[in-house]
């Protein structure tokens, strides 16, 4: 099993983020993990993207060419990333901000509105975790458990207080994706 995953959106989003969780979880699970990410010039609201693989055997190379799945928070991303995507893989996308749905057939694709369910949560900074919850629901990558635990060293241990609402955000957004699978 490999996984390749494309996390992308704005600066500011949280798509690094998700990938390195996605990265943490997985070395929890004790599997082979890389993850590169990819800035534009801009500090925030730039271009943002990372490439993460999750894989049974040793990761060949950190670029993400052929991508399994790709997340995308932005309408620029997925006009980016949406070609490469393998047939037969997965394409998530941000509702709240994209219009447009997505042009190819020979893929799984699901529609999350993440930053409307954020604000349902009471916090818009929570838009990437309902998404990564919705990933994680639809993919079944890691648990959820490895995510939570891996929450620390992603974000450090004066973040810990925020775990019960990043928690409450991952499983809206499995709720959320649910009647799409």
């Amino acid at each position: 099993m490999e996984s390749r995953i494309v996390f992308a959106g704005f600066g500011g989003q949280g798509v690094m983020a998700m990938g390195q969780l996605i990265t943490y979880a997985g070395m929890i699970e004790d599997k082979n993990v890389s993850w590169l990410p990819s800035y534009g010039p801009e500090m925030r609201g730039g271009t943002a993207n990372c490439g993460v693989v999750v894989a049974d055997e040793p990761v060949g190379s950190p670029v993400v060419v052929d991508a399994t799945s790709a997340v995308v928070m932005n309408k620029p991303s997925l006009d980016k990333f949406e070609k490469d995507i393998v047939p037969g893989g997965k394409l998530f996308i941000n509702s709240s901000l994209i219009d447009k749905k997505a042009t190819r057939e020979d893929i799984d694709v699901y529609y999350i509105p993440v930053n409307e369910i954020a604000i349902e949560l009471g916090n818009d900074k929570v838009a990437n975790m309902v998404m990564l919850g919705a990933y994680l629901e639809a993919t079944k990558l890691v648990k959820v458990e490895s995510i939570l635990e891996a929450f620390t060293k992603v974000f450090g241990e004066s973040k810990a207080r925020f775990l019960p609402l990043n928690e409450k955000a991952i499983k809206r957004g499995a709720e959320a994706i649910k009647s799409q699978l």
